[in-house]
């Protein structure tokens, strides 16, 4: 939510600054009856001679199939021309296609459901060498999260979308809170695409957001299961999320804001446009049939991005911003109106790769093995058949071949989840050691815990047990009482320039994502240049929206220094690598890492 909102802002403040240059606009929000004919996107693109890759042949089959796996093993590129194509062709089965896949198993065909596999291309593959390739007598389930944070994410994406060409009745995609154009610009999709497709990436990813709103939202196995990503809420509604129109969710980060009446003068105008609202929202102009009601995107919201939990009822879910936490009593008021038994859901890793909670009425199952770091989780799959208890398969991918005990898979997540804490922690340094020192009234450069965690909270607004984190992060002398500088130790943030003052390295640093994301928004061609006028209005409309108060003289003096050359231009993407952190020394226990397998 917060993306959505900050995205909204830089579009709309930065098109009044620069409305032709705005190409990112159009790739991301234009509406399907703007898109090009099929020959600008796929046939227009030749395949030259010189090109080694896996050569499609549509109607494509089985053989087509170990053609990209064994390309992809070789980390080959699939051409353009393929990939348009194959999205192309998907996109058009999936229309066809109810919003909840319904599906029979029986003793001799099983069903397997997958998790997140987030561009984890070694688990697929490993999936694949388990249990068999998709085929009409061992069909498949993948619960969404194909795509972002790991690095093939369109590897994973082509694969499963030739897979499901070869065979649209045992290949089931369902769609996931990444697959959404607005959360690939954050998450790593977007970056792998314009990457590996510099020439023809906008396009693909075009075609992308069109294929996302197509994709059904859930699966139901032999009448008794519901498979979706997140979960569910106590209000959510089968009968209509089976007939809402789910093409019309373009983005889970876009909400309907405006009433019918906003669209009377805007139905006069046949081609559909964005603008933004008086609170900085995206909203789409058209007639009132091209928009979810507020009701419906509520109800795909909770099923893409809800959590469970085990206290009773329904609270919103503040951690993700979006969706619900839901209790045992929902699963079962839910299960029981439609007459089901079970909820397999995903969208949460697991040491294990799979948690039952509910009474064994949920059950997630998440497929991405080493999800934070090697060695911190487990991979996992479900078989189902009517009739027949789940049965689940683990794996974890990696150079050797035993797994870990659970504990030191525990400790390696819980070691991961520490060092991002810190990393968080050193970006608000300077406020937070004003705020230590306005507690420290003795000048002794020490706090108790309880206003060592009140300035913590205060500052990081993070809703942590800062009380239990401190043996973690802080040195606590005999008396019980923390040193507070010591939340700093052993870690800084490299400064570029040394001529950066500490607050606008600590700024950067915190908001690296954001500022990337509006910096690809500004740099049309992809060139990975901006000019230093670019960088300094950029800026301007960052620190309004965030309310950042730091000198423009810094900022200007800062923006020369970065024009190496005196060109005028800048290498941004280079800059923002420039700040990183570094851990002067890994205190962290680091696990036991025998042969894994």
């Amino acid at each position: 939510m917060q993306l959505s909102t900050f995205f909204s802002f830089m579009l709309e403040n930065y098109t009044h600054i620069h409305k032709e240059e705005l190409e990112l606009r159009n790739q991301s929000l234009e509406s399907e009856q703007d898109m090009r004919d099929r020959w600008d996107y796929v046939d227009s693109i030749d395949v030259p001679d010189s090109y080694n890759g896996p050569r499609l042949q549509f109607p494509l089959t089985c053989t087509d199939i170990d053609l990209l796996l064994e390309a992809f093993k070789e980390q080959q590129i699939l051409h353009a021309h393929y990939v348009l194509e194959v999205l192309f062709e998907t996109k058009k089965v999936l229309k066809q296609m109810p919003n909840f896949t319904h599906i029979q198993t029986s003793p001799s065909k099983e069903v397997t459901i997958c998790g997140d596999l987030h561009g984890k291309l070694d688990d697929l593959f490993l999936i694949f060498y388990k249990n068999g390739l998709p085929s009409e007598r061992n069909p498949y389930v993948f619960n969404g999260d194909f795509v972002d944070r790991g690095k093939n994410s369109i590897e994973i994406l082509m694969i499963l979308c030739v897979s499901f060409l070869v065979y649209p009745n045992d290949l089931h995609l369902n769609r996931g809170n990444h697959e959404d154009f607005m959360m690939n610009l954050r998450y790593g999709f977007t970056k792998e695409i314009l990457h590996k497709y510099k020439l023809h990436g906008k396009r693909i990813l075009q075609i992308l957001e069109e294929f996302y709103a197509w994709l059904p939202i859930g699966t139901i196995v032999d009448n008794e299961i519901l498979v979706i990503h997140g979960g569910i809420s106590e209000t959510t509604d089968l009968n209509l999320l089976h007939r809402v129109e789910r093409n019309k969710m373009k983005s889970v980060l876009i909400p309907p804001t405006e009433t019918n009446r906003d669209h009377d003068t805007d139905s006069k105008h046949n081609k559909v446009g964005v603008t933004f609202n008086a609170h900085g929202r995206i909203k789409t102009n058209g007639s009132p049939t091209e928009h979810l009601t507020e009701h419906e995107w509520e109800q795909i919201i909770d099923i893409l991005w809800s959590d469970p939990r085990g206290k009773n009822g329904c609270f919103p879910n503040t951690c993700r911003g979006g969706g619900c936490y839901f209790g045992p009593d929902v699963t079962s008021k839910i299960l029981n109106k439609y007459q089901l038994k079970m909820l397999i859901r995903s969208h949460e890793c697991k040491p294990e790769g799979y948690e039952i909670c509910h009474d064994g009425k949920v059950v997630t199952i998440f497929s991405a093995s080493n999800y934070y770091e090697e060695g911190s989780n487990r991979g996992a799959y479900i078989k189902l058949c009517s009739g027949t208890t789940p049965r689940f398969f683990q794996y974890q991918v990696t150079k050797a071949t035993c797994f870990q005990p659970l504990r030191q898979r525990v400790d390696t997540m819980e070691n991961s989840a520490i060092k991002i804490l810190r990393e968080r922690v050193i970006s608000r340094k300077s406020d937070l050691t004003r705020a230590f020192q306005l507690q420290d009234h003795r000048k002794s450069g020490k706090l108790s815990v309880s206003q060592w965690a009140f300035c913590m909270e205060n500052i990081l607004g993070l809703n942590l047990p800062w009380r239990s984190l401190s043996s973690n992060l802080v040195n606590i002398d005999q008396n019980g009482n923390v040193e507070y500088m010591s939340s700093f130790q052993n870690i800084r943030i490299e400064k570029p320039v040394q001529e950066a003052h500490s607050t606008l390295v600590e700024t950067l640093y915190r908001y690296r994502s954001d500022l990337e994301i509006i910096f690809n928004a500004i740099d049309t061609d992809h060139s990975g240049l901006i000019s230093v006028e670019e960088f300094r209005a950029m800026w301007k409309l960052f620190s309004s929206h965030y309310n950042v108060h730091i000198d423009d003289s810094q900022v200007n003096k800062l923006a020369n220094i970065m024009d190496l050359n005196k060109d005028g231009s800048i290498d941004f993407n280079e800059f923002l690598k420039a700040f990183y952190v570094v851990h002067r020394y890994e205190d962290l226990m680091k696990p036991d890492v025998t042969n894994l397998g």
